[in-house]
């Protein structure tokens, strides 16, 4: 049996490509939802095209702070104390090969359960390394670890492959023909009419790395302020975000500041929003390869990146450096490219490894 194993609004949005393949060739595949954003992963679903999890494990309210993420986690190891119970229950029984997704807690936890219960490991987006053990944390270390437990790495570029060649992993290592965003932004654009450059600038910032850096917060919310004073702005926050925000009284700065404060939304709304975007300010991963692909302009609010979407190109890497961030500012749209060709099909090369697990 072929198990996917997925939590996180951006695990779901860059699996969802392989899931539609496998229910349009009609092959069999149990799904598991980590629990950890259940209400909002319903909605989620239903927009991506998903069919409802076979097994939903520790549901609830969404996770949106660091205790509710401690407890979720500690009820997940406690199933790992028990190899045939995690086999029966969250697995339905059946051996196989587990797909997994990324560098988030849930990656981790998945891959635990499925190596725990005797299963093997697929792992998506495999090979991206920072070099540096603990920035981005715990991504980094979740990287590792997943990837010396994974039988099948699908690497998204050639710099994953190296990264992957470089650390020695026992398993399989495949080259894709690009990131699974790529499907996911092509299914989303086919519905969207957005004019580049016409819309507000959108802002987004989730990383723990930033959230617990005040210095990191208050430069943000400053630089913010002054867009504001000349543009639209649109800030999309996470549940951690509008909690740090609003605690530090910044929510507040940035209304009277005309900001417009919005919470999640959904996928092809946000990608439109992209689209129109004259520039975006962001510390996400993905978003950084959406507005990669897409050629908007995206300053990113991190100090590093190892992923080398659009970086040299229309992504600069900000470092928290005021000069760096004054002349993206004064200019966003020199960096603006045109966007990517969004038709390549990698999920049909996972599908094709993944078969022998059948």
């Amino acid at each position: 049996m072929i198990h996917v194993f997925l939590g996180t609004k951006a695990q779901y949005i860059k699996t969802a490509p392989l899931l539609r393949l496998l229910d349009a060739r009609e092959v069999p595949y149990r799904l598991i939802d980590s629990g950890q954003h259940a209400a909002l992963s319903v909605g989620l679903r239903e927009e991506l095209g998903v069919r409802d999890p076979d097994h939903v494990l520790a549901a609830g309210a969404d996770i949106t702070r660091i205790g509710q993420a401690a407890i979720w986690s500690l009820k997940l190891l406690a199933k790992l104390l028990a190899g045939r119970r995690l086999r029966r229950e969250v697995f339905g029984g059946q051996g196989g090969v587990c797909v997994v997704h990324g560098d988030t807690p849930s990656t981790l936890l998945s891959a635990l359960m499925a190596r725990r219960a005797g299963l093997k490991v697929a792992h998506l987006e495999a090979g991206l390394r920072s070099g540096r053990l603990l920035h981005p944390f715990p991504e980094e270390m979740i990287r590792i670890v997943v990837m010396r437990l994974a039988t099948l790495l699908f690497a998204p570029d050639d710099s994953s492959v190296a990264n992957l060649r470089r650390m020695r992993v026992r398993g399989e290592v495949v080259r894709l023909p690009g990131n699974t965003v790529v499907e996911a932004l092509h299914h989303e654009l086919a519905a969207a009419d957005e004019v580049p450059g016409t819309g507000p600038a959108i802002v987004t910032m989730h990383r723990v790395e930033n959230l617990n850096r005040r210095d990191r917060v208050e430069q943000l919310v400053a630089v913010v302020e002054r867009i504001a004073a000349e543009r639209p702005v649109r800030f999309v926050q996470h549940g951690p975000t509008t909690e740090v925000l609003a605690r530090r009284g910044h929510d507040r700065r940035l209304r009277a500041a005309g900001v417009e404060m919005v919470g999640l939304v959904p996928h092809g709304q946000f990608v439109a929003m992209l689209r129109a975007a004259p520039f975006v300010i962001t510390d996400g991963g993905s978003i950084q390869e959406e507005c990669a692909l897409l050629g908007v302009p995206a300053l990113l609010w991190r100090g590093a990146t190892e992923r080398l979407d659009g970086v040299g190109e229309n992504v600069v890497v900000g470092g928290f450096v005021p000069e760096v961030v004054r002349r993206f500012l004064a200019d966003p749209d020199v960096h603006r490219r045109e966007a990517a060709d969004t038709a390549l099909t990698p999920s049909e090369v996972v599908l094709e490894h993944l078969a022998r697990w059948r």
